[in-house]
């Protein structure tokens, strides 16, 4: 079962993990306004992962309820928990930053809505 602190906010339907760029972030001295090829070292990348796909419903009330689950974990401030994909893999200390419709909602026999939620895991300051 995939989810976010324990809870399944995504099993209703479809869904994938994107684990997004990785490494170190540098910065040119030509962006700095100098005139030399150096780069400069900031750190590491903040993990992103993105997860996508649709919540399913039997009904637009039960919908809702899906949505305002997935919404419910976006605090201020952020406050980090466990990922969990579908496959048992685990990112700890993940914060929900947003979660976006991505398209009407589709009515049928089961009623869906595409969705995008972006997690981050801050780098911690020294």
């Amino acid at each position: 079962m995939s989810g976010f602190k324990g809870k399944d906010l995504f099993g209703s339907g479809p869904h994938r993990f994107t684990v997004g760029r990785r490494g170190q972030v540098t910065l040119s001295d030509l962006d700095l306004g100098g005139l030399s090829t150096d780069s400069f070292s900031l750190g590491f990348r903040e993990l992103e992962i993105v997860v996508s796909g649709r919540l399913v419903s039997s009904d637009e009330g039960g919908l809702r309820q899906l949505v305002d689950g997935v919404i419910a974990e976006i605090l201020d401030p952020p406050t980090a928990g466990v990922l969990v994909d579908g496959g048992g893999t685990a990112w700890q200390d993940m914060s929900l930053l947003t979660f976006e419709e991505m398209g009407p909602v589709d009515l049928g026999r089961d009623v869906s809505v595409a969705y995008e939620a972006r997690f981050r895991r801050f780098n911690v300051l020294p």
